[in-house]
C-alpha cells in the first residue's frame, strides 16, 4: 500500500463508500470478528439519547448506528457524504431523515442538536479540526459529542497482532466478502495513520470542546472519546 491511498479527494472517498454500501454492515461484522455490534452498543450508552432530544449521527452510512438513538425517543438525523450509503439506508429505514452533508460544512443551524456522534468516520474527513469545530457549532451549550474510532491498542503484544491483521489478513478477507476490497485497503492504511487516544483528545480540546475524556474498548483497538460544549 502506498501513501497515495490516503491522499484521495473527498469525492473519491465517497465513491468508494458508494460501492460498498449494499454489503457494508455485514462486511464490518465479519472484519471486526463480531465486535462492531458491541462497539455500537457502547456508543448508544455513551450518547444516552433521551426522548425529545435531537441527535446528529455523522458518517451514519446506512443508518444502522442511528436506530438506537431513534428507538430511545430522540429525533435522530443520520448524515453522510456518500449518496450510495444514504440511498441504501433509505431503502432499509424509509422513516428516518437521511441527510447528505460534509462534516466540515454541516448543513445545520448553530446550536441545533443536543448530541453529535460519529463512529468510524472521522478518519475519512480531510480536515479533522474543521469537522470537530463544526460539530461544536451545531451542538447546544452543554450538549455532548461522542466519537467512536479505531485507535491504538495499549498492550504491546496486542498492538503487534492487530497491526499484522490490518496489513495482512484484512485485505484478503475484504476481497472475499466485500464488493469493493480497495475501500478496505484504504481503511486499513487510514487506521494505522490515525492519532492515538491522547492525540484525538487534544484535537477535541483545540476545537473548543470541554471535559474531554476517553475509554478504551477491546484493549484500545477502538476508543470512545467524549466532550461537552461550553
Amino acid at each position: 500500500m502506498t501513501r497515495a491511498c490516503l491522499d484521495k479527494q473527498p469525492n473519491e472517498v465517497a465513491a468508494m463508500f458508494d460501492k460498498v454500501a449494499a454489503r457494508y454492515d455485514i462486511t464490518n461484522d465479519v472484519l471486526s470478528l463480531g465486535q462492531s455490534r458491541l462497539w455500537r452498543r457502547e456508543v448508544a450508552r455513551a450518547v444516552d439519547a433521551r426522548p425529545g432530544e435531537r441527535v446528529l449521527d455523522l458518517a451514519a452510512g446506512t443508518g444502522t448506528s442511528s436506530v438506537p438513538f431513534a428507538t430511545a425517543g430522540a429525533y435522530t438525523v443520520p448524515c453522510d457524504f456518500s449518496l450510495g450509503m444514504l440511498r441504501e439506508g433509505k431503502k432499509r429505514e424509509p422513516w428516518m431523515p437521511f441527510t447528505a452533508g460534509d462534516a466540515t460544512r454541516l448543513p445545520f443551524a448553530d446550536d441545533a442538536f443536543d448530541a453529535v456522534t460519529i463512529s468510524f468516520g472521522l478518519r475519512n474527513v480531510q480536515d479533522t479540526g474543521a469537522a470537530l469545530r463544526e460539530m461544536l457549532r451545531v451542538t447546544k451549550p452543554g450538549g455532548r459529542v461522542v466519537i467512536c474510532e479505531f485507535s491504538h491498542p495499549t498492550w504491546a503484544p496486542l498492538r503487534t497482532v492487530y497491526t499484522e491483521y490490518l496489513m495482512r489478513a484484512l485485505p484478503p478477507v475484504a476481497e472475499a466478502v466485500s464488493s469493493n476490497p480497495e475501500a478496505y485497503v484504504y481503511l486499513a492504511e487510514s487506521i494505522r495513520a490515525w492519532p492515538d487516544q491522547p492525540g484525538l483528545a487534544r484535537g477535541l480540546q483545540d476545537a473548543g470542546w470541554g471535559r474531554v475524556a476517553w475509554r478504551d474498548l477491546t484493549g484500545g483497538i477502538v476508543a470512545l472519546h467524549r466532550g461537552f460544549a461550553p
